[in-house]
């Protein structure tokens, strides 16, 4: 049975689920930065997801690759699958500027994270998820 990661459990708010993915915010207000966790059991690397799934997980991470790059106009999108503290398989999705605080290394331990305030969150809800309706995201 599928169960998240406690690591990702406490670092991020569920945002809705794609029809293979859990889709999470990182809860860092420093950079738009999203997780897709497929959601199958005792999952580590990609190439352990069946076909069919391999292939829904790359247009899901597409999909939102796009919606991502069309709402915040980024320098540069970083997706990355690393797992190197959180061995459950999980696809990060970062919108990096050249301006950022990291720029231009990886925002891994950079600075303090920056949590969101509840009135955040409602609003990144609201200006993403109707762009990822037609793709069966749904409300967590």
């Amino acid at each position: 049975m599928f169960a998240l990661d406690p690591h990702l459990q406490r670092d991020t708010i569920v945002l809705g689920r794609f029809s293979l993915s859990l889709l999470l915010l990182m809860n860092d207000r420093t950079y738009p930065w999203l997780i897709l966790v497929p959601q199958r059991p005792d999952l580590r690397e990609i190439f352990e997801l069946t076909p069919v799934d391999r292939q829904q997980l790359l247009d899901e991470s597409c999909h939102l690759a796009e919606t991502l790059a069309a709402l915040f106009s980024p320098d540069k999108l970083n997706i990355a699958a690393l797992g190197n503290l959180v061995p459950q398989l999980h696809l990060h999705h970062v919108v990096r500027y050249r301006n950022d605080p990291a720029w231009p290394a990886p925002v891994w331990g950079k600075a303090p994270a920056v949590p969101y305030r509840p009135e955040q969150i409602a609003s990144f809800r609201t200006r993403l998820l109707p762009h990822l309706n037609h793709f069966n995201a749904s409300p967590a």
